[in-house]
């Protein structure tokens, strides 16, 4: 008789049998861990993007007069609809731009050894944790022409008193913005600069490049997947900014600060135009979809590896 295969082999040839079905239970039970995050993305993103674009084909207080695209017709050739999309682009020109910049050189300035570096971070973050209506009213009292600290401040100094709200009202909520956001930004590109190695930074001085020279040719290049990612948040944030307008301007003076969707707020809860509101809410996305796909593509093709 002739021998018949080692056992190895034989377990060997049973595992490839049933290795389809091993493989067919092992993605069953992938999904089904996967199933809670699609049931809350469906509930909570696809669900409520599909009702606005469906409530966006209708007009009337209660959204219940078939409109076909003219509510999308309509906000290209609405005055107010272009004011409030050019203030917020500029709003959100200015709060990405910098937060860029503050946030990168808070950063590179708290990674050095400095004393009470650990406090100030956690000093800089905290505005960020607090909530945008408590922020609103802190910095509303504080703006106050009559009774704000600011004001008093400059009177103890000798200085004349501003009119902060009316006179740069635009730029009093980017700066606003800014100082709860700076911090996020900085923990962000904290973790950018820890991650990059030492070694890059050693051979560089051993090859004579100054502070300037290393941060231009080494840091700066690779903190862009960290630069990207907070340009595009920035981004997204400042588009859709609503609780600056809403609890410190008001929209205000003479709209200067009315924002894109404290606009869109105006329209579905003051002129009770639901159907318009979801046209011009669906429209938004659309532009962020866009920025968003364009600052990656250019993001990722500047992107450097050492």
């Amino acid at each position: 008789m002739t021998p018949g295969p080692p056992r190895r082999a034989r377990r060997g040839r049973l595992a490839a049998l049933f290795a389809p079905s091993l493989n067919r239970r092992y993605v069953l039970t992938a999904y089904a861990f996967l199933i809670p995050a699609f049931a809350f993305f469906a509930l909570m993103f696809y669900l409520p993007i599909a009702n606005i674009i469906s409530n966006s084909l209708y007009t009337g207080p209660q959204a219940d007069q078939f409109a076909g695209l003219e509510n999308y017709t309509r906000a290209f050739g609405d005055e107010g609809v272009q004011n409030s999309f050019v203030i917020t682009v500029i709003f959100g020109a200015g709060t990405t731009i910098g937060a860029i910049v503050i946030g990168l050189a808070l950063a590179l300035l708290l990674n050095q050894r400095l004393r009470g570096r650990v406090m100030f971070r956690a000093a800089l973050l905290v505005p960020y944790l607090t909530s945008v209506a408590i922020v609103g009213l802190l910095w509303r009292n504080i703006l106050d022409p009559q009774l704000g600290i600011l004001n008093r401040v400059l009177i103890d100094l000798g200085l004349p008193t501003q009119s902060w709200l009316n006179t740069h009202p635009l730029a009093t909520i980017i700066a606003v913005t800014l100082w709860m956001t700076v911090g996020y930004t900085m923990v962000l590109f904290l973790a950018g600069l820890q991650g990059i190695p030492m070694e890059y930074h050693e051979a560089a001085t051993v090859d004579g490049a100054g502070p300037w020279q290393r941060f231009w040719r080494i840091t700066l290049p690779l903190l862009t997947p960290t630069t990207l990612f907070v340009s595009v948040m920035a981004v997204i944030s400042g588009l859709q900014a609503f609780g600056q307008a809403y609890i410190i301007t008001g929209g205000g003076p003479a709209n200067e600060t009315d924002l894109y969707i404290f606009h869109v707020f105006n329209v579905a809860f003051t002129s009770r135009d639901f159907g318009y509101a979801s046209a011009l809410s669906f429209l938004l996305f659309i532009v962020i979809v866009i920025f968003t796909v364009i600052q990656l593509r250019v993001g990722r093709r500047n992107e450097v590896q050492y």
